[in-house]
């Protein structure tokens, strides 16, 4: 019987990259977690809550929420789904995006139509499950047991945000900074990082901080001064 399990479902219902509604007054609160136990998706601070929790990152493309298929494949058989290539990762995207009807003989996804590349038949992971329940197919088949080592609390430290709520603009700390972990493994940290949920910003924005305070401001305007006219030496 084609039955999505609670989590599955989720994973593709859920809307992530919201504010936070539990701490909507702290920095850094988008929703961009996914627990596997709940059910739900949670923000960076929220993952103390949820510490013997098995947790999924879920990442922002283009607009669009996707999950890195080294993650994703080891809850559910990913093959025949077209994987996109972000700065040297494989990423899955986990919804059908919108688009127009593609006409003609191409390679085109099982479900929305999309045009793929051979061999593919789907274009995300929505896409797969839906036809497989359409066709009335036993999901189990396709699913794989959760180890939680795979996705144990410890694969965040680097995403906790231990600071207080209401906080200022001007008491950002290396504690409220996000930290993307493929930037330890050659990612470039780029615009188009797989990481857009702007957690490889963090540090961007101490960067800034530091040039617009009242010091800051004075340095600068020394160093472009323009020099006067040199002045001679009187004659003795």
């Amino acid at each position: 019987m084609a039955v999505k399990p609670a989590w599955l479902e989720g994973l593709m219902a859920e809307t992530f990259f919201g504010s936070c509604g539990a701490h909507e007054n702290c920095r850094k609160n988008e929703k961009n977690v996914f627990c596997l136990l709940c059910c739900l998706s949670i923000c960076p601070h929220c993952l103390p809550s949820h510490r013997s929790h098995p947790l999924l990152q879920v990442r922002r493309y283009v607009y669009h929420d996707v999950v890195r298929l080294d993650d994703l494949e080891k809850l559910i058989d990913c093959s025949y789904i077209q994987p996109y290539t972000i700065n040297g990762a494989k990423v899955i995207f986990l919804n059908q995006r919108p688009q127009s009807r593609s006409k003609g003989s191409a390679n085109i996804c099982f479900t929305c139509d999309r045009i793929l590349q051979e061999p593919f038949h789907f274009c995300s992971l929505s896409c797969k499950v839906d036809h497989l329940v359409d066709q009335g197919e036993d999901l189990s088949t396709i699913l794989y047991r959760i180890n939680e080592s795979d996705f144990a609390f410890s694969q965040f430290e680097g995403l906790r945000v231990d600071v207080p709520e209401m906080m200022d603009d001007d008491q950002i700390t290396p504690n409220s900074i996000l930290e993307n972990p493929l930037q330890y493994k050659g990612t470039s940290g780029s615009n188009e990082n797989v990481g857009n949920s702007g957690i490889s910003r963090g540090k961007e924005v101490v960067r800034k901080k530091k040039g617009t305070g009242f010091l800051g401001g004075i340095v600068l305007s020394l160093n472009n001064r323009r020099k006067g006219a040199p002045q001679r030496a009187p004659l003795s």
